[in-house]
């Protein structure tokens, strides 16, 4: 593929068009999906979460589907079922939404846990197996899940096991005061998603998802990565550091954003700029720790200081 990074830059362009004022956030998810990682998106309600989540999903001209978690959500209505034909005897495997490119899973942490874990291993595997029978999901596949802070009334934290299973966590925050001027008049008319044209098909995405895996890593950097996951480990403010998947998955972003910067290798830089969005939802503080006005962001700064930067 000629020119990759033009086509990274396009489809962030066209997103920054939709969601304003977040330019950072919107580079961050498309590594994302250039790295086949799915995305946690924690923050108030009304930010952008949702629409941000369909404008992927047209801007890049896949399938997509939404799931509005619920207390009474099953995860027969998130993987699908087998329906009775009473006229045949037989039974026929109805998919549920977890069967497209793209799936906003849209206040996730409003339904119970074991719905949650519905799509532990559709986010790791890319397939589901549902009635002992495995199914293979489309690709790409992304998942987009939004979530209300946990102090929020009617919510269940993700647990460990699921949040490791997210390449980065993002927070959209609240616009300055002339973004949200500009947003108002945007919407005054029409909605930016519905004027939104496809940037990539569907094999652009895969063929830019190969090439990622081909951008070179030197041995100090990766050094230098695993240090910092050490340290992660070490610290006796943590009581969970980053698994080795987190590592990896730090690696491929790391990659993936080389390729979008236009180099087909990777920087320190490169490692400093996305471990405070891959790292610290990995990280459970101890008690002490916690409510001693520390955060997980908080200790990974002062572990990304404390590591020596290879030149």
């Amino acid at each position: 593929m000629e020119h990759p990074e033009q086509k990274i830059t396009a489809l962030s362009d066209a997103l920054a068009g939709v969601i304003r004022g977040n330019r950072e956030s919107i580079e961050i998810l498309v590594i994302s999906l250039l790295s086949n990682g799915s995305v946690l998106m924690q923050d108030v309600p009304g930010v952008g979460k949702t629409t941000l989540a369909k404008a992927v999903a047209k801007a890049v001209d896949v399938q997509f589907h939404r799931v509005q978690f619920t207390p009474d959500l099953l995860p027969a209505d998130i993987l699908g079922s087998s329906v009775y034909n009473p006229v045949e005897g037989t039974f026929t495997f109805r998919p549920g939404p977890v069967f497209c490119n793209v799936l906003l899973a849209d206040e996730i942490n409003r339904a119970s846990p074991r719905t949650q874990s519905a799509l532990l291993e559709a986010m790791s595997e890319s397939h589901a197996t549902i009635e002992g029978q495995r199914h293979d999901l489309p690709a790409p596949f992304l998942v987009l899940a939004t979530q209300n802070p946990i102090e929020f009334h009617g919510t269940y934290p993700l647990p460990e096991a699921q949040l490791d299973r997210f390449l980065v966590q993002l927070q959209l925050g609240y616009p300055d005061k002339q973004t949200e001027v500009r947003i108002l008049y945007a919407h005054a008319e029409t909605q930016p998603v519905d004027q939104l044209q496809p940037i990539l098909s569907k094999q652009d995405v895969l063929a830019l998802q190969s090439l990622v895996r081909t951008v070179r890593v030197e041995q100090a950097v990766s050094e230098y990565l695993v240090e910092i996951v050490r340290r992660t480990r070490e610290d006796p403010r943590l009581k969970l550091g980053v698994s080795p998947r987190g590592s990896l998955m730090l690696f491929r972003a790391c990659q993936a954003a080389a390729l979008a910067a236009g180099r087909l290798y990777v920087l320190p830089d490169d490692v400093q700029r996305l471990a405070p969005y891959v790292l610290p939802h990995r990280l459970a503080m101890t008690a002490k720790a916690k409510y001693g006005g520390t955060s997980a962001k908080d200790i990974l700064a002062e572990i990304l200081q404390r590591v020596r930067v290879p030149s």
